[in-house]
């Protein structure tokens, strides 16, 4: 009798062996795998799934495949530009709450504050192992790297945009002063590795030439995805061993300009350009990272999302992706803050589905923790009260209820309270940016002027716009319509109160990174007092006029 048992238990083994089926007795994680792939400035419009694609001289084979495959997202918001979109994602917070607003240069110093909760750090409280790899642009100080915020493993983390890799590269700018160039190149740090708790260490620098030469140091700027995908496919390997569930944070660095594709991608997009061609490569190094996790047959239990930080910049046109909204990147309008996005979870997301439900990159943090059964920290890590602006979209995901988000607040680098509102389908504009440039000519893409672009707040009313009717932005509905909506004044106040006075009760950190902003007045200085005091006590009650002021 043990005899035939045994028979029937190696003949059970090998039939799923050859079935590619883990043994019952092999160690499988009980949570699912969570992967988040981000590219950088990746346009709205860019990808065939978003009508680009080949349709634009760029073909997006692999996000068209994860799309089909799973559910795309058409009104997913990032941030104005790279370190907010980022560090939304990474805190699940508005950018203002932990001070990371605006973009830093090299040598700055400083990053995101160690009292923030990263998606790494509370996804390790569910027993997930994490890794992180390509573009960080949360700061310089090795207390604000990935690796000391919840990451087991960073793996050639980039700081910066790659326009910061060229300042010190003498054939870019021949005409810096050599002292000038001396500094950069002292404090533009190159590829950072590290385990959690070690020093990080530097693998190479960073240039703007078709240069690679690890061994000697130096590698350049084309290169860079080429690196952080062999890190990732490596991770999967070793983690899909392991037993435990994981989190991954990749991190491309393209195609945020200047683009110089890979050398492989030279020429290989129809329209051959150099935006084009690093689309293309760009596509097939997702596409590399989805091969690998259904080579590995962890498909079945590994959520995947890909998304970008923030809209296209058309103020760097032609070396830009493309958006059909208004706006440029570093503007409130619809094109600098949404982006594309779409989820993939075979036998989990429906594949195919099209969402038009107003979701974001913030709340990646409430969506992953609630996938990994992780319960959101009530305190930050230094034990101090904290609040999300995450939702948990996971329901979305699978097709088991709709989006609890109704409102987004739009914020531009300095601002407290939101620069502009969505609430459902409706949007309030305060802040017109961007709207004073040039309109026609060779300068026409000026007319964009995202950073470029002085802050222009409306006089007595905001913008109104209807973004189902309007996506575009052209039609403001407030007092100038036969349907105006100034029905909509109150509903809008009350959501700006919310957000303002939570800033009470959790107030934010201090900014990282300051750039000039209008000169500072001695009557703001006088009032900055004044104004604490009376939020502290006061509260705040803010009223828009309506039509009948």
């Amino acid at each position: 009798m043990k005899f035939r048992n045994s028979l029937y238990r190696a003949a059970l083994l090998a039939a799923v062996g050859w079935l590619g089926v883990a043994p019952v007795g092999a160690q499988q994680p009980s949570k699912p795998n969570i992967v988040l792939i981000v590219s950088d400035d990746f346009g709205y419009g860019d990808a065939g799934v978003y009508g680009g694609g080949a349709g634009r001289g760029m073909p997006t084979p692999s996000l068209d495949r994860m799309a089909s495959e799973g559910m795309t997202f058409f009104s997913f918001y990032g941030q104005p530009s790279c370190t907010p979109g980022r560090a939304a994602m990474q805190t699940g917070r508005i950018p203002n709450r932990s001070g990371m607003t605006t973009v830093a240069f090299q040598g700055q110093g400083g990053g995101l504050p160690t009292a923030e909760w990263t998606l790494a750090s509370v996804l390790k409280q569910g027993g997930y192992q994490t890794f992180f790899s390509g573009k960080w642009h949360l700061g310089e100080a090795e207390a604000s790297l990935p690796n000391a915020l919840g990451y087991d493993e960073m793996k050639y983390a980039l700081l910066y945009h790659l326009n910061a890799y060229t300042y010190a590269d003498p054939k870019w700018f021949p005409d810096m002063p050599e002292d000038l160039r001396a500094m950069y190149q002292k404090v533009t740090t190159g590829a950072l590795s590290a385990n959690a708790g070690e020093k990080p260490r530097s693998e190479w620098k960073v240039n703007g030439q078709y240069e690679n030469t690890p061994a000697q140091g130096v590698v350049g700027i084309p290169f860079l995805d080429e690196y952080v995908e062999k890190a990732s496919l490596d991770y999967l390997d070793r983690a899909s061993k392991a037993g435990k569930p994981f989190f991954m944070s990749i991190n491309f660095m393209k195609v945020h300009q200047p683009n110089m594709p890979h050398p492989d991608f030279i020429g290989k997009s129809p329209s051959k350009s150099k935006y084009s061609d690093s689309v293309v490569e760009g596509d097939s190094r997702v596409g590399h990272v989805m091969d690998k996790i259904k080579a590995l047959g962890i498909d079945k239990n590994t959520l995947v999302v890909w998304t970008t930080d923030n809209g296209a910049w058309q103020d760097v046109y032609p070396d830009a992706g493309y958006t059909p909204f208004r706006g440029t990147k570093g503007t409130l309008r619809e094109g600098g803050n949404r982006v594309p996005a779409i989820a993939w979870w075979p036998g989990k997301v429906k594949p195919g589905e099209k969402n038009h439900e107003l979701i974001g990159g913030l709340d990646l943090m409430a969506t992953f923790a609630a996938v990994g059964g992780v319960k959101l920290p009530e305190n930050d890590r230094e034990g101090k009260p904290t609040i999300f602006d995450s939702y948990d979209m996971s329901p979305v995901l699978f097709g088991t209820g709709k989006s609890p988000r109704k409102t987004w607040f739009y914020f531009t680098e300095n601002e407290l309270s939101p620069g502009a509102i969505r609430y459902n389908n409706y949007k309030f504009v305060f802040n017109l940016r961007g709207d004073d440039g040039a309109q026609t000519g060779g300068l026409a893409v000026d007319s964009n002027l995202g950073w470029k672009g002085a802050s222009k707040y409306v006089a007595t009313v905001p913008q109104i716009f209807d973004l189902w009717a309007d996506p575009q932005e052209r039609y403001d509905l407030f007092m100038n319509n036969f349907t105006e909506r100034t029905w909509l004044a109150p509903v809008m106040s009350e959501e700006l109160k919310n957000v303002v006075t939570s800033y009470v009760k959790y107030p934010p950190r201090k900014q990282q990174s300051l750039g000039y902003d209008g000169p500072i007045t001695l009557s703001q200085y006088e009032r900055f007092q004044t104004v604490r005091d009376m939020l502290s006590k006061e509260g705040v009650n803010i009223q828009i006029p309506s039509s009948g002021n």
